[in-house]
C-alpha cells in the first residue's frame, strides 16, 4: 500500500501568538536542500533555523525568539519563510514578551 504523496506545504506556526517559543511545521514532496529564515517587517533575516538537505515528508522546527547572535528579540510581527527545491513560502506570526 502506498502512501499519499506529499505536497509542499508551510502551516501556520503553533502557538500563534506566541511567548517563549513556536512551532513550524512543513512539508517536503521531494527531498531536497531546505532554508527555513525567521525575517523582521523591515525584511532584516534575523536566524537561519534549518539550512540542510532533508528527506521528503513531514518536519517540524522550534523557534525560540532569539536572533542568530542568540538574543531575545522583540514583541511583534515576524515571517518565517521556506526555501525547497526553487520554491518559497512564508507565514506571518506575532511574539508577545
Amino acid at each position: 500500500m502506498n502512501s499519499p504523496p506529499f505536497r509542499f506545504e508551510l502551516y501556520q506556526n503553533y502557538p500563534n501568538p506566541f511567548n517563549p517559543s513556536t512551532e513550524i511545521h512543513y512539508t517536503l514532496p521531494q527531498p531536497g536542500k531546505v532554508e527555513v529564515s525567521i525575517y523582521n517587517l523591515l525584511g532584516q533575516k534575523l536566524q537561519t533555523l534549518v539550512s540542510e538537505t532533508q528527506d521528503a515528508g513531514e518536519h517540524e522546527i522550534i523557534w525560540d525568539a532569539t536572533n542568530s547572535s542568540g538574543l531575545p528579540v522583540g514583541s511583534g510581527t515576524y515571517f518565517y519563510l521556506i526555501e525547497a527545491n526553487g520554491k518559497q513560502l512564508i507565514g506571518k506570526m506575532l511574539l508577545f514578551r
